[in-house]
């Protein structure tokens, strides 16, 4: 199901339409700044092992989540001094960082070594559905075999994998790029990929 939402000025009564569905267990396709993704609220074990069936990911795989802001970070992880403050200079943005992970945290989330990968999004239409549905939403790319101009175009993401998920939100095309991946674990950044997101700030 093809669900137009404005992307620049997303309309309220249809986010909250979407998020309704999210809090029932729906799946869905959505816009980030880095592309289309595939998400559902990240504390429905159910939504959460359809997408595990949908991408066929490996079982132990931890997924990624996107949380509103840095506040709401701090809920689903340990952030220090230096991570902090470079969290608060760099977000919103294209970026994925790695952090120790708290114990609200499902355990579908974690990596083996307890850390886990947060994104704050600087797309309006996902801003708005974290603020609405008040909990982070799984973030996973669409699945690896679609090509590139279709993993942009929700159209085309809608005729491949509409009938795998419950709604895929029209937001318009969106050029699928990665985000950078930042880890800050330790006592200094170091850049694993980089992606969309500007690294030398982390260098």
């Amino acid at each position: 199901m093809l669900f137009a939402i404005n992307p620049h000025n997303p309309q309220q009564r249809l986010i909250q339409q979407v998020v309704d569905k999210m809090k029932r267990g729906a799946v869905i396709c959505y816009p980030t700044d880095t592309g289309y993704g595939i998400g559902c609220d990240f504390s429905n074990r159910e939504a959460v092992k359809r997408i595990v069936r949908i991408k066929q990911r490996p079982k132990g795989k931890p997924f990624s989540f996107m949380c509103s802001d840095l506040k709401h970070i701090s809920k689903f992880a340990h952030v220090s001094n230096i991570a902090y403050r470079l969290l608060k200079k760099n977000l919103p943005g294209p970026y994925t960082f790695v952090l120790p992970g708290t114990k609200l945290v499902p355990k579908a989330m974690f990596t083996k070594q307890k850390t886990v990968g947060i994104r704050v999004p600087e797309n309006p239409i996902c801003i708005m559905l974290l603020d609405t549905l008040g909990n982070p939403i799984i973030t996973t790319s669409i699945p690896a075999d679609a090509e590139e101009n279709v993993a942009s175009d929700p159209y085309d993401i809608d005729c491949l994998y509409g009938k795998l998920v419950d709604l895929v939100i029209d937001g318009g095309n969106v050029f699928s790029d990665p985000s950078s991946l930042i880890d800050l674990t330790g006592d200094f950044p170091i850049v694993l990929r980089e992606g969309k997101g500007d690294v030398s700030p982390f260098l």
